[in-house]
Order: structure tokens, then C-alpha cells, then sequence
């Protein structure tokens, strides 16, 4: 075997990973294959064996820099079974030759009960640089780059290695992307991406989100986008304001749960006037209907139509917090969810006098439609601080609810006016300038059911959302690169 790429695989002793082997020697471009060996897993004949106890520590990347002595590196992320597609190696190599791409990655076929389904992942943007992004179980490295990109991006690590040296690979060049399907992945994870998607907010994976922290800042510092804990303040006196929360809910065929969302705010015991400001975005379902009788039982109850009929939940925000009725604090809740108790405004409110900031995000607990607690919980951030939380922000998905604001900074800002990701785009935009507080104990109830927009997401969906999540981390990224010039 005398060809450019080495490739690398974890071995815990299963019989996927010898039939991967099988096929990787088939290709006249694996001149070495090496296995990462778990525990007491045998040699495989032909192999070089490497004995690690994970594939990402910085230990195991340490094995691999010196092993690799070809021009190239195809390491296998995941230990599943994989099926290789025609000539796939060898499309990689010449990608990767031709393009001078330091790392390159592809789309699949994945495998679920028997079915092939196709799996396109996403390109890889600037902003792409959170942990979590999807590049398959196959990618192939350019050696030389990964020699360099290592050797100034390594720190002890029992869980960052991986993501330490891709960030420092993308430093040396964009990751590229196939839109091919390179291979098959037999799928082992079979649950919904509801329930996939705060896997990163689990407490055991705690210590794990504490070294990710570390290494995405130093790449944020490489890359000139880290900002120092340095703040605008906020005049929270500045304005005249008819009361002094508003409670902004947008809707679109939620008659089931709209009536109950506003229940919970007109529930509410404060020191100071308040309101909800529900903006219908042209209901079909009987949900103007109900809103207008909660109009006549209770004067604190807005209705707004939007005279456009191209708002998203953006829009609607945007709406609503630029009506001459919306209060000095704008305040979230979803036309699914409750709040938790009855002083959840008088809370909120406290917190913005006491850290005069211009945001404040409380924590949600997961619940079914009869509010009992479901998996995972709690939500409730706590990877945030005040010195690095704006920083680590562009590194996660989402940064908890219920989002509030003070309403001159939100005017200024502007929602993005789309369904997905705009709470996450305006929070990033306020975070590059002003602090955000936090309120750790739950406040909010987000109640899971079939009708919620990211129940179970189809892959174009998934994808669609992801590549919008990553393109405004990029804008960020490049704003904050601005800002330190």
C-alpha cells in the first residue's frame, strides 16, 4: 500500500469497524490505515494500532499529528458502520489536491430501519465554528496543514481536541464541502431533532462545554472577534412609556394554547402597570376570535393585525415593540408556553434596575401539554458569564428564554423578520455592545407538543435552520472583527 492517505478509525472491537477496513484497503489512495484501539480491542491484521481513550482528547490528535506521514489524513469521527461509495477516497483526495482545501468533508446516504435516506450536510461558513456542526463521520485532512494548525491550536484536553484543531484548520483554510453522497452511515441515534437538539445543555455534558468554551475563545482572539468585557450603559430612565412592561406575543393558528399563554401574563402581581401585546399574525383558525373576547375582559389585553401579510415572528416583534402601547420592557412569551408563576414580570423587571443592562434571559423548564416536566428539564445556561458569556454565545445555539428587553435598545436593533433563529440573531446583535442578564431559576414553562415548529424536522428543514443559525454567527464574527480594527 504506497498511497497518500492514512487513514484513522476507532476500534472498540466490532465487526463494522473490519469490514471498514476491508473497504479502506480496497482504494489505491490508503497507503496506511491505523486503528484507535479502546481498552483490550485486538490488533486488526495490517494495521498499525494506536491504544487511546477517546477520539477527540487532545492525547489521541497528539498520536495522530505523529503518526500521519502522508500527504493526507482520512480520519473516521464516529465509531459506526460506514459504507464507503464508488471511489469515494479517491473524489476526496483529488478535491482536497486540487482545491488546496485543508480539510474536506461530504454528504451521505444514512441507513434507518432498513431505509436510505439522503443526508446533504451544510457548507461551512465563518460562522460555522460551533461545536456541534454536522461534518459526517468521514473527513479528509491535508497533513501538512493539520501539523501547523495544531501546533498553534493545542491545549490539554480531555474533550476539545477534535474541535480544537478544526478551528485551527479553518484558520487555514475554509472547510470544503462535497455535495455528493461519499458514503453510507448505518444511523444508531433514531430520536427526533426535538429531542436532539439540547443534548448540549445536558449538566453531564457540563465539563465538556467548559473546555469547547476555552478553545473557541482562543479562536476567537486568532481571528481578531473576541470581545473584552467591556459594555455600553443604558439610560433605563431615557423614553416616555404608557406602562412599564409589555408582554409581546405574535400568533398564527394557536387557538389551542394562545388563551392559556395570555392567562398566565394577566396573572401576574406587580408594583407597576403592565400589558400583553398580542400581534395576530392573520389567524385562520378561530384564534382572533378568541382574542377578541379576551379584549373585552381584560383592557391590559392589545390585539394588533399587521397591515402586512409578510410578517414572520421577527416582524411581528418588530410590530409590536414599535406600537406607541408597548411598555419600557419588552418581554417575551411564545403562544405555546406559560409563564411559571405569578411574579415572573416583577422578577424580570428587578433585574434590569438592578444590573441596569439592556436584556435579561431567564430559564425554561421542558414540559409536556399537561405540564409535567419532560427530559431534558430544566434549561438554564448556566455556561454564561458575564465576563465571556457574549463571546461563548456565538458558539451555541440559543441562549435561553425568556428573552426580554429594554424597548429604546430593541427599536434600534430590529428583529430579523423570519420564524427561526431571531430571538438567537438579536441577542448576538445586543451582546456585541451591551451586558445581558440572567435569571437562573425557572420562569417559564416551554410546553413540547406535535404542533411545535421544530418537533421533528426533515433534513432540508434541519439544514435550513442550521445554515441560517451559521450565517448569523458569520455576520456577527465579521461585525466584531470590525469593531476591534
Amino acid at each position: 500500500m504506497h498511497g497518500p492517505v492514512t487513514a484513522v478509525v476507532p476500534f472498540a472491537g466490532a465487526a463494522h469497524t473490519r469490514r471498514f477496513v476491508d473497504q479502506l484497503r480496497s482504494s489505491q489512495a490508503v497507503g496506511r490505515i491505523i486503528t484507535l484501539n479502546f481498552g483490550d480491542a485486538p490488533n486488526i491484521d495490517g494495521c498499525d494500532r494506536v491504544v487511546v481513550d477517546s477520539i477527540v482528547s487532545s492525547n489521541t490528535i497528539d498520536q495522530i499529528v505523529a503518526a500521519v506521514a502522508t500527504p493526507y489524513l482520512l480520519l473516521q469521527l464516529h465509531d459506526v458502520r460506514i459504507d464507503l461509495g464508488q471511489f469515494a477516497i479517491e473524489r476526496m483526495f483529488n478535491v482536497a489536491k486540487m482545491t488546496s482545501a485543508a480539510l474536506v468533508y461530504g454528504d451521505r446516504i444514512d441507513i434507518k430501519n432498513d431505509a436510505r435516506l439522503p443526508h446533504p450536510v451544510i457548507d461551512y461558513h465563518p460562522g460555522s465554528a460551533r461545536d456541534d456542526f454536522d461534518f459526517g463521520s468521514l473527513v479528509l485532512v491535508d497533513a501538512a496543514a493539520m501539523k501547523r494548525a495544531w501546533q498553534s491550536s493545542r491545549t490539554e484536553s480531555q474533550y476539545a481536541g477534535w474541535y480544537a484543531l478544526r478551528l485551527g484548520l479553518s484558520r487555514e483554510t475554509p472547510p470544503l464541502r462535497i455535495p455528493e453522497p461519499l458514503y453510507a452511515r448505518h444511523e444508531q441515534d433514531l430520536r427526533k431533532t426535538g429531542e436532539k437538539q439540547f443534548d448540549y445543555v445536558d449538566p453531564r455534558n457540563r465539563a465538556v462545554q467548559i473546555e469547547a468554551e476555552r478553545v473557541f475563545t482562543d479562536h476567537l482572539k486568532r481571528i481578531g472577534a473576541y470581545l473584552a468585557p467591556d459594555f455600553e450603559s443604558v439610560d433605563l430612565g431615557a423614553g416616555s412609556f404608557p406602562v412599564e412592561a409589555s408582554v409581546i406575543i405574535p400568533v398564527r393558528n394557536r387557538v389551542k394554547t394562545v388563551g392559556d399563554a395570555v392567562k398566565s401574563v394577566l396573572r401576574q402581581q406587580t408594583s407597576f402597570a403592565f400589558n400583553v401585546i398580542i400581534v395576530d399574525n392573520h389567524s385562520t383558525d378561530g384564534t382572533d376570535d378568541l382574542l377578541r373576547q379576551l379584549t373585552h375582559e381584560d383592557k391590559r389585553v392589545v390585539v394588533i393585525t399587521p397591515e402586512r401579510l409578510d410578517l414572520g415572528i421577527g416582524g411581528c416583534w418588530n410590530r409590536g415593540v414599535h406600537d406607541v402601547r408597548c411598555g419600557r420592557f419588552a418581554l417575551q412569551l411564545d403562544s405555546d408556553d406559560l409563564y411559571a408563576h405569578d411574579r415572573v414580570i416583577e422578577q424580570i423587571v428587578s433585574v434590569f434596575r438592578a444590573e441596569r443592562c439592556a436584556m435579561v434571559i431567564g430559564t425554561y423548564r421542558m414540559t409536556n401539554f399537561d405540564l409535567r416536566e419532560i427530559p431534558p428539564g430544566v434549561i438554564d445556561h448556566r455556561e454564561w458569564t458575564p465576563e465571556n458569556g457574549r463571546n461563548n454565545a456565538l458558539r451555541i445555539n440559543g441562549l435561553g428564554a425568556p428573552r426580554c428587553f429594554f424597548t429604546p435598545v430593541l427599536r434600534q436593533v430590529h428583529v430579523p423578520n423570519v420564524s427561526y433563529g431571531e430571538d438567537y440573531a438579536v441577542a448576538l446583535a445586543i451582546s456585541r455592545t451591551h451586558q445581558i442578564g440572567r435569571i437562573y431559576d425557572p420562569i417559564y414553562l416551554c410546553r413540547r407538543w406535535e404542533g411545535n415548529t421544530d418537533a421533528d424536522l426533515d433534513i432540508t428543514r434541519a439544514n435550513s435552520y442550521a445554515a441560517y443559525k451559521d450565517r448569523i454567527r458569520t455576520f456577527e464574527i465579521l461585525a466584531r472583527q470590525q469593531m476591534n480594527k
